[in-house]
């Protein structure tokens, strides 16, 4: 297994919390991390028939099997299921007693809300970050990580991105998210999540989106809720606080993993991304998944931001600090040019309180100060490399 950065905090979390749970997309490493950690605990997943039968028919029953706590793999299969866990647990009174997996927030969410609420810790896990996969592991060119993403089945077995995504498609995102929505029309879906994959990096405008794709917007919103919580896409929302002048308060649309938007793109090899028109979104779509991943990774929610005015300047993530509030620029481009850092200059002009060093992660190499910013290669951001 690759060491996770999201054991630490589940550690943590296991100290104070009767209930642990673990979120995030199919195939990104959940139950794997929970096995590993919590080897001493009986587990039993929720999509053997036979199990949740058992735990739909009889949950009491099949709850007190478990004297030592266990691991529930899949639990948004069952979610009458945490009802009855609440009860144990508060009984029991025992920290990290169980541990909960799912990969969708559907069900799930709204019982932990009604349930669990003050019982449960929980870590989002997405594919492996940069730092995760280490010197060793990261491929060695930007554009085959582009092509290549995070999923750690691509890491742990000899199997090519082209080989491994349709199979992920047609067996995760048709059967999970279709099945939800009871899409009726699969090339229409089909068609609105590689429409999705499109604008990764953009503004969301769920009016055009829906009529390219010839549905209502009413049902693209409902569409890409669910791709959302489903940890596939997420929408950035727009910074607005501490600044005085008219402010785009549309949301942007990013994609979790870039191999499975480069895929839904039909990027079928990574030379051939060197000179794709969606490079630049591909590059950026990858560095804003990092930074959810590293937030994540701590068990904190994303609450990155974007900040773009009514004229047009624009600063790709904003977040606030104790110290005052960072912006990050991102740029496919691999030399330093000169008019990077305009935008985050005219943005510290604009701001009302205090605001750090602008960081730039570009697609060349290094990690160095340059008016008035730091500069990141992509490989430095990815492994965390500090500047000497």
């Amino acid at each position: 297994m690759i060491p996770r950065q999201a054991t630490s905090t589940l550690q943590r979390l296991a100290q104070g919390f009767p209930v642990l749970a673990i979120t995030g997309p199919r195939q990104s490493g959940k139950t794997t991390l929970a096995r590993a950690m919590f080897a001493a605990k009986p587990y039993v997943s929720l999509e053997n028939p036979q199990e949740r039968e058992f735990a739909l028919t009889d949950p009491q029953r099949f709850l007190a099997r478990f004297t030592d706590g266990a691991i529930l793999d899949e639990v948004q299969r069952c979610p009458a299921l945490l009802s009855w866990l609440q009860q144990l647990v508060d009984e029991r009174a025992v920290m990290g007693d169980f541990v909960l997996t799912g990969s969708a927030q559907f069900d799930l969410l709204a019982g932990i809300t009604q349930s669990l609420a003050g019982r449960m810790g929980r870590v989002e896990l997405l594919p492996l970050s940069g730092a995760e996969l280490g010197q060793e592991l990261l491929p060695i060119s930007l554009d085959a990580l582009l092509f290549k993403g995070g999923y750690p089945a691509l890491y742990d077995r000899t199997l090519a991105p082209t080989d491994w995504f349709p199979n992920y498609v047609t067996t995760y995102l048709e059967r999970d998210v279709r099945q939800l929505l009871a899409v009726q029309d699969l090339s229409q879906f089909h068609r609105f999540v590689r429409m999705c994959a499109a604008r990764s990096g953009q503004l969301l405008n769920l009016a055009a989106l829906g009529a390219d794709c010839g549905i209502a917007a009413v049902t693209a919103a409902k569409w890409l809720s669910v791709l959302e919580t489903s940890y596939l896409v997420m929408r950035l929302p727009p910074y607005h606080r501490n600044f005085g002048k008219r402010l785009v308060k549309t949301p942007k649309l990013y994609f979790l993993d870039v191999a499975l938007m480069a895929w839904l793109l039909g990027i079928r090899d990574a030379t051939s991304i060197e000179t794709h028109a969606a490079r630049g979104a591909l590059f950026e779509t990858w560095a804003l998944s990092e930074l959810v991943k590293q937030r994540f990774n701590a068990g904190q929610g994303a609450e990155l931001f974007f900040w773009r005015d009514n004229v047009g300047h624009e600063v790709d993530v904003v977040f606030e600090t104790p110290q005052g509030l960072q912006a990050i620029e991102i740029k496919s481009g691999s030399t330093f040019a000169s008019d990077w850092p305009q935008a985050v200059s005219k943005w510290a002009g604009l701001a009302d309180t205090p605001t750090l060093t602008p960081h730039i992660i570009f697609g060349g190499t290094g990690h160095y100060a340059r008016q008035g910013c730091e500069v990141l290669g992509w490989r430095e951001f990815a492994l965390g490399v500090q500047r000497a």
